[in-house]
């Protein structure tokens, strides 16, 4: 699917902005493109915003690379996931490679640790605010199996190893839908 530049612009920004203001990883990033794609933009319904999210979350590799590139993907074909991609890894790459040249003074200084530390308890507060935000999307499915699922896996996690646990949701999830076919 072809889009005019601007589009792609805007695009590549607005992936290129929360990626560079986003600090704690996917889980946080995530709530903010849902934000600016459903909420703000219009691009993307917010079930399907679901669904991509989902299809991130099980593919191997950092969620927040995943989200964008399946996003792009959806908004603007190929062109598109790259373009995310773009946007999403540059400012890692730029603040890291900047960081690197500096480790040295930033690892001994108490004032760079502490902020670290207040940014750990707010990445904390941000993925709490995510989980109630998907239980609250899965509510509104008004999908049974997937809330009992998402409260045995929550649960699963204390006991079972995570691959076990994928492992079992992928065949749970097939079988599921399988079913949903036969009997609609």
């Amino acid at each position: 699917m072809v889009r005019d530049k601007k589009f792609y612009w805007k695009l590549f920004l607005s992936t290129f902005y929360l990626s560079a203001f986003t600090f704690g990883g996917g889980y946080v990033i995530v709530p903010l493109m849902r934000k600016k794609f459903v909420n703000e933009y219009k691009w993307i319904e917010e079930e399907e915003m679901i669904d991509l999210i989902a299809i991130a979350q099980s593919s191997p590799g950092a969620i927040a690379i995943n989200s964008s590139i399946i996003i792009g993907y959806e908004l603007a074909g190929p062109v598109g996931a790259g373009i995310t991609l773009l946007g999403t890894v540059l400012p890692p790459l730029i603040i890291v490679s900047i960081i690197s040249l500096f480790y040295i003074a930033f690892r001994d200084n108490l004032i760079v640790n502490g902020a670290m530390k207040g940014m750990q308890a707010g990445v904390a507060a941000i993925i709490v605010d995510v989980v109630f935000n998907l239980i609250g999307d899965i509510r509104k499915l008004n999908d049974k199996f997937s809330t009992y699922l998402m409260v045995g896996v929550f649960i699963a996690t204390f006991f079972i190893n995570i691959i076990a646990i994928i492992l079992i949701c992928g065949v749970l999830g097939v079988a599921y839908k399988y079913y949903e076919r036969k009997r609609g």
